[in-house]
């Protein structure tokens, strides 16, 4: 059986040599199962899906209810969901000849979701439990094709890439508001030097006159001398007041 007559599948077969392998023991203590392999076999595969679960319920230590179980959602054009029920097979298989039917099957699943990475492990891992199947072998070098054709997208380096190329950015930013401070800190010391080489008093004429050493400012100064000479005056004026007030008024002679 083909898929896009690439692909080679053949999930009938393997779910009867499932059973073979474990089904006479399987069907003595689990009545659920011949009746889910009847459905499948005759193409009921939603009946024959719901059988498999219930099986699976009661068995859950066994490989081959899940993995026919992943047959029958695969058939019902469910691939994604039928991986978990061969991973949960290849979980429980007892001998290389399950690994590796369920490696196939978990391969068939990855191609048609077009993961080929996933699917050459898969075929790979597959190989290694049975080397002389032909159709996964062929499957196999089909996988490996396809992924170099098509070559996974690098998400995390891509990622990587743009966080380093915003770290880039904002260190960039970072170095010039740096180096622009630096240069206006330059300038304003430069402005600063040459204010002291001219003698320029920078202080801002709206704001009261810097104080002079002693806490004192030039203008308050300048008032306090002014009113100290005008009280020396007053006090000056009041003694050459006295002196001519004291001083006897010279009258005429007795003739």
């Amino acid at each position: 059986m083909k898929m896009k007559n690439f692909i080679k599948y053949r999930f009938t077969f393997l779910t009867l040599l499932f059973l073979g392998l474990g089904g006479v023991f399987a069907q003595e203590k689990d009545k659920t199962l011949p009746k889910a392999n009847e459905a499948y076999n005759e193409s009921r595969y939603a009946e024959a899906e719901a059988d498999y679960r219930i099986s699976n319920s009661k068995f859950p230590n066994r490989s081959v209810a899940p993995y026919n179980l992943g047959n029958a959602i695969y058939k019902q054009n469910q691939a994604s969901e039928a991986k978990y029920a061969y991973a949960k097979a290849l979980q429980h298989a007892r001998s290389s000849i399950q690994r590796h039917k369920a490696l196939h099957n978990l391969g068939n699943v990855f191609m048609k979701e077009k993961n080929y990475t996933e699917a050459v492990e898969a075929y790979k891992n597959a190989l290694r439990n049975n080397p002389n199947d032909e159709e996964t072998r062929y499957n196999f070098a089909l996988a490996k094709k396809m992924l170099k054709e098509n070559p996974p997208k690098n998400d995390k380096n891509d990622k990587d890439k743009n966080k380093n190329k915003d770290k880039n950015k904002d260190k960039q930013d970072q170095d010039k508001k740096d180096q622009d401070k630096k240069n206006q800190d330059k300038q304003n010391q430069d402005k600063q030097n040459q204010d002291k080489k001219e003698g320029k008093d920078k202080q801002d004429p709206n704001q009261p006159p810097k104080p002079q050493p002693g806490g004192i400012s030039k203008e308050r100064l300048e008032n306090l001398l002014d009113a100290v000479n005008n009280e020396e005056k007053k006090i000056q004026d009041k003694v050459n007041a006295k002196k001519v007030k004291g001083k006897p008024v010279q009258t005429e002679k007795d003739w």
